[in-house]
């Protein structure tokens, strides 16, 4: 028996899942060891007075929050992956969700993955601690808001580009996709 359309679509988006996790996470790890290699932990350089390179590694979650042991973390965001890998599987092999919502969900995949790799790899990669262990890079800044006397009052968090794949994912799915998510998640099947 020949391959069917809805068997095209699913090989298609798989690898439009596939490429958008790959890309996305070379891209990220460029960035970060372009920084590491040519930047000082804590040197920054101003490219625009509302945006700054920056050195710095995060040892906790997003915008420098440390609830749990890095090892907790770390062993968190796999499983957490994990389980976003498998609801891609159910998006494109049973829910047949829509392309641009199974694209989201792959940004968001590889925003985790990149920032795991920091955390698995770079305590031993850069000497400083053990596997599992590892400090996320981060290097965007964007100070647009000060007051009078210089202070940043709006944007302070340095992230990277990892952080911004989920987040922008995050924010598409709640403009646009919100639907989908709802219809996936729906207990009546």
């Amino acid at each position: 028996m020949g391959e069917t359309q809805s068997d095209r679509r699913s090989t298609r988006q798989v690898w439009i899942v596939t490429a958008i996790v790959l890309l996305a996470v070379a891209i990220d790890q460029t960035i970060k060891f372009l920084i590491a290699g040519h930047f000082a932990v804590g040197e920054s350089l101003p490219v625009t007075s509302w945006f700054w390179l920056c050195y710095v590694e995060n040892n906790g979650m997003a915008f420098g929050i440390e609830w749990f042991s890095k090892l907790a973390l770390t062993l968190f965001r796999l499983i957490a992956v994990g389980l976003l890998g498998y609801y891609i599987h159910l998006l494109i092999h049973k829910h047949h969700a829509r392309t641009g919502y199974i694209a989201t969900i792959a940004f968001i995949i590889a925003g985790a993955l990149g920032n795991i790799i920091d955390c698995i790899f770079y305590g031993k990669i850069f000497g400083y601690a053990g596997w599992m262990y590892g400090r996320v890079i981060d290097m965007f800044y964007f100070p647009l808001i000060r007051n009078s006397a210089g202070e940043v009052l709006f944007f302070r968090p340095v992230f990277n580009f990892a952080d911004s794949c989920i987040t922008v994912a995050v924010a598409v799915i709640l403009l646009f996709y919100l639907k989908d998510l709802n219809s996936t998640l729906d207990k009546k099947e």
